[in-house]
C-alpha cells in the first residue's frame, strides 16, 4: 500500500473517531475541574476552608484510582462503544446532582461518586485507540484527542465564569449550582448518542470496506513484538509498568495543581471579577493545545520520545516556579501560567506512547489503566496539598514550588529510565 492511499485511510478513520472522542474528553474533563470554578462562590456559601475544597476537589481520584482497573478490563470484554456511553451517561448524571452539596461531607461523597462514574473513561479511550493506529501514529493521535483539556479550558473558563456571573440567583439557585447543572447535560447527551456513532473495532465499522478493514489490521499486526500480551499477574508485577505509574504520577501532580487552582491564581494576581478570570484562563488552555499537538507531531516524525517528555516537563516545572516570582504582576503572571500549562499538557500524549507501544492485548488493558490509576492519585494529593498549604502560609507559592519539584522529577526519570524512542529501560 502506498504512503498516499495509507494516509488518506487513516484521515478518514481521524475524520470518524477523533472529533466524537474529542468532544467527549471535552466534557469529562470540564466536569472534573469545573469545581475550580465553583469554589469562587460555593466556598462563602457552604463555609469550605481551603483544605476542605482540597480534599473535595482531590477525592474524585480515590473513586477513580479504586475502579480504574476493573472498568478497562470490562470496556475490553463487554466493547467500547457500550462501556464508555455508560461511563458518560453516569458521570453525567452525578456531575449535576454535585448542585445539591450543602456540607463538607456532601460535596465530598459527590466528588467520590464522580470518580466512580468517569473511572476507565481515559485510560479506556487510549486503550481504544490502539485498536485503530499503529504505534508510529499514536502520539499525535493522543495529542489531539487530549487537546481536549487544553480546549476545555479555553472553552470552559469562559463559559463557568458567564454562568456564575449571570445565573447566580437565578430560580433561587447559586451561580456555582447552574454550572454544575448546566455542564453536566452535555455529557448525558453524549453518553447517548455514543451508543449510535461508535463502533467496538475495525471488524465492526461498517462505514468501511473489507479491503479497508483488511488494511488497517495488517498495519497493526507491523507493530509487533515489543507489545507484550502478558498475563495480569505479570503486568502488576512489572517494574516497568510501575515506573512508568511513578513517572505519570509526577506530570499529574502538576497538572491538577493548574486545574483546580488556576482561577484562584489569576485571583490572586489582581483579577477580581468572575467572568474576567474565566475568560484569561483560556489564555493558558489555547496555547497549551497549540504547542502539545505540534510538539507530538515532531515526537512521531523523529521517532523520539524521551526528551520531548521531559523537556516537556522542565517547562512546566520552570513555568511554575516563575508564577511564584511573579504572582502579583498580572501579564508576567499569566505568561508563567501560560508556559507551565503548554509544558504540563505536552507530557501526556507523548508519554502515553510508551505503554501503549510496550504492551497488547488484556496487558494493555490492564497496564494502561494501572498507570493511569496510580498516576491519577497525584490529583488527590495535589491539590490537597496545595490547599493545607494555602492554610497555613496564607500562599499558594510554596504549593506551586512543590509541584515544579515532582515535575522536575518525573523529567529526569524520563531522561535516566526511557530510551529515545519509547523503551522502558
Amino acid at each position: 500500500m502506498r504512503a498516499s492511499d495509507d494516509d488518506a485511510l487513516y484521515a478518514r478513520v481521524s475524520w470518524r473517531l477523533l472529533p466524537f472522542l474529542f468532544l467527549c474528553y471535552v466534557a469529562a474533563y470540564l466536569d472534573r475541574v469545573n469545581v475550580g470554578f465553583a469554589k469562587l462562590q460555593m466556598q462563602a456559601d457552604l463555609a469550605l476552608s481551603d483544605t476542605v475544597y482540597g480534599i473535595g476537589a482531590g477525592i474524585f481520584f480515590l473513586g477513580y484510582f479504586l475502579f480504574e482497573v476493573p472498568s478497562n478490563l470490562l470496556l475490553a470484554k463487554v466493547g467500547a462503544r457500550r462501556w464508555i456511553a455508560r461511563i458518560m451517561i453516569s458521570w453525567g448524571l452525578v456531575s449535576a446532582a454535585t448542585m445539591f452539596a450543602d456540607s463538607p461531607a456532601s460535596f465530598y461523597v459527590l466528588r467520590f461518586l464522580l470518580g466512580v462514574a468517569e473511572a476507565g473513561f481515559f485510560p479506556g479511550v487510549v486503550l481504544y485507540l490502539t485498536y485503530w493506529y499503529p504505534s508510529r501514529r499514536r502520539a499525535r493521535i493522543v495529542a489531539l484527542f487530549m487537546s481536549g483539556v487544553a480546549v476545555a479550558g479555553v472553552l470552559g473558563g469562559p463559559l463557568s465564569g458567564w454562568i456564575m456571573h449571570s445565573l447566580d440567583a437565578a430560580g433561587g439557585l447559586h451561580g456555582w449550582q447552574w454550572l454544575f447543572l448546566l455542564e453536566g447535560l452535555p455529557s448525558i447527551a453524549l453518553g447517548v448518542w455514543t451508543l449510535f456513532w461508535l463502533d467496538d473495532g475495525i471488524r465492526s465499522a461498517r462505514w468501511l470496506n473489507e479491503a479497508e478493514q483488511g488494511r488497517l489490521v495488517a498495519a497493526l499486526a507491523e507493530d509487533g513484538e515489543p507489545r507484550a500480551h502478558w498475563p495480569l499477574r505479570h503486568v502488576f508485577g512489572s517494574g516497568r509498568v510501575w515506573l512508568l505509574a511513578i513517572i505519570y504520577f509526577c506530570f499529574v501532580m502538576g497538572l491538577y495543581g493548574v486545574s483546580f487552582w488556576l482561577p484562584q491564581l489569576i485571583r490572586n494576581s489582581g483579577v477580581k471579577d468572575v467572568f474576567e478570570i474565566g475568560l484569561l484562563t483560556a489564555v493558558p488552555y489555547a496555547i497549551a493545545a497549540i504547542v502539545m499537538v505540534l510538539a507530538a507531531w515532531h515526537s512521531d516524525r523523529q521517532g523520539e520520545r524521551r526528551w520531548h517528555t521531559a523537556i516537556a516537563g522542565l517547562a512546566g516545572a520552570a513555568g511554575l516556579l516563575a508564577s511564584t516570582a511573579y504572582a502579583d504582576n498580572t501579564v508576567a503572571a499569566m505568561a508563567a501560567l501560560s508556559l507551565a500549562t503548554a509544558g504540563i499538557l505536552t507530557t501526556f500524549p507523548i508519554f502515553w506512547s510508551l505503554p501503549t507501544a510496550m504492551l497488547g492485548g488484556a496487558a494493555a488493558a490492564a497496564g494502561i489503566a494501572l498507570i493511569n490509576s496510580v498516576g491519577n492519585l497525584a490529583g488527590f494529593l495535589s491539590p490537597y496539598l496545595v490547599g493545607a498549604i494555602r492554610d497555613a502560609t496564607a500562599s499558594t507559592a510554596h504549593g506551586m514550588t512543590l509541584l515544579a519539584g515532582s515535575l522536575l522529577m518525573g523529567a529526569l526519570l524520563t531522561v535516566f529510565s526511557v530510551g529515545r524512542q519509547g523503551e522502558v529501560l
